[in-house]
């Protein structure tokens, strides 16, 4: 059974940093590629970045430049620097056991309970 557990979100000033993690159980980590997504205020679930078994990485234009995912086979863990946060990072932040999902898998709510991220001065 897939279990996805995130923290380390929090409340920032713009421009400031959070590393947002997510310890992963049930299945085989260090051979899946994981990704983190997004829900802002009265939106929709947003791709943020993906990541490869052999941590090749992809962003979004949105956070490209800014935000770096990163992993740890060791600890089944999943990372997200989020740097040079801006007010509209400010969202519910969910890591799922996939690659770059589809628009229809994005219609599907998650099944962890996700980290808040809040960027306000």
């Amino acid at each position: 059974q897939v279990q996805l557990v995130e923290s380390g979100g929090g409340l920032v000033q713009p421009g400031g940093s959070l590393r947002l993690s997510c310890a992963a159980s049930g299945f085989s980590f260090s051979r899946s590629a994981m990704s983190w997504v997004r829900r802002a205020p009265g939106k929709g679930l947003e791709w943020v970045s993906s990541i490869t078994s052999s941590s090749n990485g992809i962003y979004a234009d949105s956070v490209k430049g800014r935000f770096t995912i990163s992993r740890d086979n060791a600890k089944n863990t999943l990372y997200l620097y989020l740097n040079s946060l801006k007010t509209e990072d400010t969202a519910m932040y969910y890591c799922r056991k996939d690659w770059i999902p589809t628009p229809s898998q994005l219609r599907t709510p998650p099944t962890s309970q996700g980290t808040q991220v809040t960027v306000s001065s």
